[in-house]
């Protein structure tokens, strides 16, 4: 049976320049991905194959038994795979509630009906999940970097996502903050309700650098190096795993 969500022979190509070079992965209904490598080993340029900003020079990705390797950016949303993305571009002058309930007005939720009514509704709950919701009328100019990765995670699971990728989360976040969200990702993966709307969890793939915390949430991680994947199990193997240790310069990867 295909998984829930396939990444088969994955290359891109910019002119001689490989990014991602045949790469292949799933990702089941019920599970938490991490993916990680050292900078420029080829993560976010995977993404944007996924999401369907790049297009890829060959291979397929799968989600719920369609092929949507050449599907636009919007048809990929509106599938339920959604993503947040490591520079974060809010509309600046717009109050952060807005800024949510743009994103509830995907064909995805308005189809449902009273959507008038619900946008509002979803978009607070969304910020009350990331722990924003005391400044939902505020300009997004007022938010820290670190509440503008918060602003995107919001905006991505108010179109209530069945994958939901996220490209660096924890960046410009304290450790208290890194946790607390942390814990949030936990919680709505396990079906954890954000608001009065939420139902089943997502799942997840996510790229992050900060490994203590990565490693605490996710059941399997992907490393990449120069485009290829070089090991992919369990937190616990994949840090005593020569290969990663090498490409992290010797250091062994921090799992707790």
């Amino acid at each position: 049976m295909a998984s829930f969500f396939e990444v088969e022979n994955l290359t891109k190509r910019f002119g001689g320049l490989t990014a991602v070079d045949n790469v292949s992965f799933s990702i089941e209904r019920d599970e938490i991905v991490g993916l990680i490598g050292p900078n420029g080993s080829g993560k976010t340029t995977l993404v944007r194959c996924i999401m369907g900003i790049f297009s890829p020079t060959s291979g397929t990705i799968r989600f719920k038994g369609q092929d949507i390797t050449k599907w636009r950016s919007w048809k990929v949303v509106q599938a339920g795979l959604v993503g947040t993305f490591q520079v974060v571009k809010p509309f600046r002058r717009l109050p952060i509630i807005a800024n949510v309930m743009i994103g509830c007005l995907c064909p995805r939720i308005t189809r449902r009906g009273e959507w008038v009514k619900i946008t509002p509704v979803k978009a607070r709950d969304a910020l009350e999940f990331v722990g924003i919701a005391d400044r939902g009328l505020e300009p997004a100019s007022t938010l820290s970097h670190g509440d503008l990765k918060r602003l995107e995670v919001a905006k991505a699971i108010a179109t209530e996502p069945e994958l939901l990728i996220l490209d660096e989360p924890f960046g410009g976040l304290n450790p208290a903050e890194t946790e607390l969200v942390a814990k949030s990702m936990k919680r709505l993966h396990k079906g954890g309700r954000f608001g009065r709307l939420h139902s089943e969890g997502p799942a997840m793939l996510i790229i992050e650098h900060k490994l203590s915390e990565l490693m605490k949430i996710v059941d399997r991680v992907i490393v990449l190096n120069y485009g290829k994947i070089i090991a992919s199990g369990t937190p616990e193997e994949v840090v005593k795993n020569p290969a990663v240790i090498e490409a992290y310069t010797g250091r062994e990867v921090p799992v707790a």
